[in-house]
């Protein structure tokens, strides 16, 4: 059994605690997952089972996300888990200045990840840290925003503001409503966070645990299918699968999809110099 589910993952539980249901569902051992998600954020969640966990790293890049920011409000974690630190209305607030602002978060930009995330300092976790009372300033990062659009705005002492934001890998939704709020002056924090988009699976598509089956697994290439792909023949497939280099060259210098001469993915191929050599091997 190998192949990809698109997973709606649900509020409430870790994306490890998604990988554990699946494994139990579909009764298999060999399970992964791409692009975290944390217990308050619902939506697209990329699974791999079996085999499929092999070519989570050549999944496509890009994610999107239906984020609300609630304003007038400050916390340790930049979002309503967290301890409140201030709170503090601001009914004057309009949506012609979060307009005026949003800009400054396209393109590439700087941010700065939140204390309580899953970043590495010092070998420890910033969350586990935060949690001891040690609360560590994460290093900053450049991360890519390549829309963010007002979907809904809802004025009040404490305005909420609905926003569809595509950006690319490692890039946190809570730092955007944190920073927005300090630019404002009133405070931000993320108030609901749905990934809509994840490394090519659309939440439209997605399914929910109930929905798991064995039968309905996403073949193992389709997700990849970004990447060019290359056909053997009987002799070049044989020594493909006993990890053998091939004296054959390729148009496009990077990784490439591999099928025998009967359309049967072999797996993942790159050209070194002179060699088309084998990345992930699949057996057929």
């Amino acid at each position: 059994m190998a192949g990809f589910l698109n997973l709606n993952k649900p509020l409430g539980i870790t994306a490890h605690d998604c990988v554990s249901r699946v494994r139990k569902l579909l009764r298999q051992k060999q399970v992964g997952h791409s692009g975290t998600l944390d217990p308050a954020a619902s939506g697209v969640l990329p699974i791999a089972v079996g085999q499929a966990t092999r070519l989570l790293r050549f999944l496509p890049e890009g994610k999107a996300y239906l984020a609300k920011v609630r304003f007038g409000v400050v916390t340790n974690s930049d979002d309503l888990e967290g301890e409140i630190l201030k709170q503090q209305p601001c009914a004057n607030l309009s949506l012609a200045e979060i307009e005026a602002l949003l800009p400054q978060f396209l393109g590439s930009i700087i941010q700065r990840p939140p204390s309580f995330s899953a970043i590495s300092v010092g070998g420890k976790r910033l969350y586990q840290l935060a949690r001891a009372g040690e609360m560590v300033e994460a290093p900053l990062r450049t991360v890519e925003i390549r829309k963010i659009e007002v979907i809904n705005w809802l004025p009040g002492n404490f305005p909420e503001l609905d926003l569809l934001i595509d950006c690319g890998s490692g890039t946190y939704i809570r730092a955007i409503a944190r920073d927005l709020g300090e630019k404002l002056g009133c405070g931000g924090v993320l108030a609901g966070l749905q990934r809509t988009f994840s490394n090519g699976f659309d939440l439209t598509e997605s399914l929910t645990f109930e929905q798991v089956q064995p039968e309905i697994l996403i073949p193992c290439d389709r997700p990849i299918s970004h990447l060019p792909s290359q056909y053997l023949s009987e002799d070049q497939s044989r020594r493909w699968l006993q990890g053998q280099q091939l004296q054959q060259p390729v148009s496009v210098q990077s990784y490439n999809r591999v099928y025998n001469e009967k359309g049967q993915f072999l797996g993942i191929g790159e050209q070194r110099q002179d060699y088309f050599c084998p990345v992930v091997v699949f057996p057929n």
